[in-house]
Parts: C-alpha cells; structure tokens; sequence
C-alpha cells in the first residue's frame, strides 16, 4: 500500500494578468516520472478538492502500478470559495476572464516546465458540479485546446444547453459523464436543481451533435463520497491500457 501512499506533488504558482492574483495549483507526478517521456495530463476544477476529497493522486499511484493505466501528470487548479460561482458559471462575471487564464497562461506554464503532451487530445479537463460546466465551456470554446471532458455530477443549466444545441458538430468531443440518482433537489448557488433531469437534458442535446459520450447514473448523491468512488472509472475511460 505504501506505493499507492508515496506520491510526488509539486506546488506551483501561475502568474496572472486575468485573475487578481496568482492561481496555486499541484501538480502530480505519476510513479517512475521521466522528464525524456511525454505525457497525458488531467486539468481538474476544483483542484485542493480532487486531490484531498477526490484523492485521486492516489486513485492514479494505483491504476498505474496494478492497472498498468497510462501514466499521467494531474493539474489541480485551485479556486477561492468566494468566487467559484462567478468563475466557473458560464454567467458567472469573471468566467470569461477565468478561460482566457486557463488557455493563455495557465496551459503555457505548465507545458514549458512539464513534458506533458501539448495536442488537445492529450488532455482531458476534469470537474465536479460547476467544475465540470466550466469543462465542458472550456472544450465547446477551445475545441483545438481541449477534446476530453471528465464530469462529475455537471452543473449543466440552460445557458449551458444553449450552447450546445449552437455548436457545430462535436464529433470531436469526448466526454464521460456521471450523475448520482440521488441528486433531484440539490442546493446550489444558483438555486435547487435537479442534475439528473439537466445532465439527461445534457446527454440529449450532446448526442444530437454527435459527441463521443459514456454516460451514467449511479446511486449517490451530490458529495465527494459518491463522485471518490467513480472517478477510478473516468480515468480508466480515459487512460486504459492499450486504448
């Protein structure tokens, strides 16, 4: 168990010209890292609570060593509670400054100090609940940037719906999706929603614009307890040996 527990995260500060500060984030390292290999990396929203709610440093230590899962670099990007909601809500005030810091200064750090991949297809942005909307605007935006979105109990409204039946074809997207049966009232900043029915609405409208999606619904509920338990899937999707 102790290879699972052993892990190298390094703490990063991103200079920024859009945000009022510089963003930390964490970066993991995956077991027997080489800076002469390329790798794929995960960006996840939400990135303190991936890593200590989500643990998924150590989801990855052990799909990699007893999986034999790709190995992967993970980016958590961390976010102030006070301003989530207006970063990561596509109506959100800041949410289009948050995206052009993504894309043009956050991307750029990582890819000249890492030997992360730098094609779109290479990277998948991760997210839970406004994380994962602000994924999926992120891709829908950026198509030559981002190709795999990774969502966890999405927080896909109407502004995020729109977009979608908009868009061009998504062929090209890839998305695993996944909504907890219990989550039809949940409490958010923007209200009570019921996530099942919006991420079903969601799935729909994806579907018609021909989106590469593998969907499910679980039991559980809006928590990091459910979405701990189902991430070891999405990276799999994602990542699997010999995919």
């Amino acid at each position: 168990m102790n290879e699972y527990v052993k892990r190298t995260i390094i703490k990063e500060e991103i200079p920024s010209a859009f945000l009022d500060a510089p963003r930390p984030v964490k970066v993991y390292l995956p077991p027997g890292y080489n800076e002469l290999l390329s790798y794929p990396v995960v960006y996840c929203q939400d990135g303190n609570d991936f890593f200590t709610m989500g643990r998924i440093a150590t989801i990855a230590n052990q799909l990699i060593l007893e999986e034999g899962m790709e190995p992967i670099l993970i980016v958590g990007v961390s976010v102030e509670r006070s301003k989530r909601t207006s970063e990561y809500s596509p109506v959100g005030s800041r949410h289009t400054l948050y995206k052009r810091f993504f894309c043009e200064e956050l991307l750029p750090f990582i890819e000249q100090r890492y030997p992360v991949r730098p094609h779109a297809q290479h990277r998948v942005l991760a997210g839970d609940s406004l994380g994962g909307t602000v994924s999926l605007h992120l891709a829908l935006d950026s198509p030559q940037l981002f190709a795999n979105v990774l969502s966890l109990s999405g927080a896909f409204f109407q502004p995020t719906l729109d977009q979608i039946k908009q868009a061009p074809d998504l062929s090209w997207l890839r998305l695993w999706m996944v909504v907890g049966l219990d989550e039809t009232s949940v409490e958010t900043h923007l209200g009570r929603f019921d996530f099942v029915d919006y991420n079903r609405r969601t799935k729909a409208a994806l579907e018609q614009k021909n989106a590469q999606l593998a969907y499910t619904e679980q039991p559980g509920d809006h928590l990091w307890g459910f979405w701990q338990k189902v991430l070891p899937d999405g990276l799999r999707h994602f990542f699997r040996k010999g995919r």
